[in-house]
């Protein structure tokens, strides 16, 4: 019977992608991959590239990236419709996802439209802020410690709340929230505290460690994470 898998494909480099993850995108018969404006080149296939094959049919879908909810929500109905025609005509589909599909993923939009209209198996992949904890060899907790992971986007309320409360806090899509970020890393003198990473664990990775240097001004990949670590002590900051 036909099938619809949800793929994390990991922060960046194709060699960390899951092997259950591996297995799928060499198995299925039709390929959905995101992209954020109209034509443009998608992360997440150039990801699993090495693992498709010749045969297989790609459909680059559109994924809008608005404040506009009716606008995104046409899009996401009009790609769910198609995937479950897709399966319900015998294809094994698969749609991927940078990072985990779990986490500020597309993919749940998409998720809740299919679940009940075809057979669906979500795979987990390695979130952007593990691999650069591991990367850097810096434990994101131990002990007792806590951690959350907050969109750089949240109210600044909010963001100060978890940076008094919580011992770790990550934070996701900085690139569009820096002048607030450090403006409130700075009040709370948590700038030594920070690392920032851009395009984890690909060719262009670049790592700043503590962010005395980093001005409001300076031009982030969208894929730049900052995970602020109350309790370390970090080398090079």
């Amino acid at each position: 019977m036909a099938k619809f898998y949800g793929v994390g494909t990991g922060p960046g480099a194709s060699d960390l992608l899951t092997i259950r993850g591996k297995e799928i995108i060499e198995m299925v018969d039709c390929l959905y991959t995101p992209e954020s404006k109209k034509g443009g080149k998608s992360l997440a296939l150039q990801i699993v590239d090495p693992y498709l094959r010749t045969d297989l049919t790609i459909k680059q879908r559109h994924f809008p990236m608005v404040n506009d909810w009716e606008q995104k929500r046409s899009a996401w109905n009009e790609i769910a419709e198609e995937i479950v025609a897709d399966v319900k005509n015998g294809l094994n589909v698969a749609f991927i996802t940078l990072g985990d599909p779990m986490v500020y993923s597309t993919y749940s939009y998409l998720l809740e439209r299919l679940s009940n209209k075809i057979e669906t198996e979500t795979v987990s992949g390695i979130s952007s802020f593990c691999q650069i904890s591991n990367n850097l060899q810096i434990p994101l907790v131990i002990d007792e410690e806590s951690y959350a992971v907050l969109p750089a986007t949240a109210d600044e309320s909010t963001i100060r709340t978890a940076l008094e409360q919580i011992s770790t806090i990550i934070l996701m899509k900085v690139s569009t929230a820096l002048p607030k970020i450090l403006k409130i890393l700075t009040e709370l003198e948590l700038l030594d505290h920070t690392i920032l990473v851009s395009d984890s664990s690909m060719d262009s990775e670049k790592v700043m460690i503590g962010l005395n240097e980093l001005n409001e001004a300076d031009q982030l990949s969208y894929f730049s994470t900052m995970i602020v670590y109350k309790n370390r002590e970090l080398k090079g900051s």
